[in-house]
């Protein structure tokens, strides 16, 4: 069910809004820089994402895949979101929220929504990695 969540970094000074339905999946990738921030996400389309305060309190890391941008609070270090540009698997925009980042989420419907599991190490985000049960 779609429902419209806030959210934000640790300290507050980056907010969020973002209407997602939870229950339709989440996800969780292995390449380098998920795997040590162990980030579980959702994905939103940028029309459902609304960036409240703190977009020039945000730092940009961007690793290999050239087309991810991993947003840090350059004051508490959080990742909240990252926008992935195009080329990508989807074929348009996106947006991927840290599922720990948002106010008020059911853990009951977190839990019951399914994972999707991404090989991005590889760089072949199509497959399940052959070991997920670190992420």
């Amino acid at each position: 069910m779609l429902k419209t969540y806030t959210g934000s970094c640790h300290c507050g000074v980056v907010r969020f809004e973002a209407d997602l339905d939870i229950s339709a999946g989440t996800g969780k990738c292995n390449c380098s820089i998920c795997t040590k921030m162990r980030l579980w996400s959702v994905r939103v389309r940028p029309e459902a994402f609304r960036l409240v305060e703190g977009e020039c309190e945000l730092t940009n890391f961007q690793g290999k895949n050239r087309v991810a941008h991993h947003l840090f609070c350059q004051h508490c270090g959080v990742h909240p979101f990252e926008r992935i540009g195009v080329p990508n698997m989807t074929g348009g925009p996106y947006l991927n929220i840290n599922v720990a980042c948002l106010d008020g989420v059911d853990i009951d419907e977190l839990l019951a929504a399914p994972v999707t599991y991404y090989d991005g190490r590889n760089d072949n985000w199509g497959e399940t990695p052959a070991e997920v049960r670190h992420l």
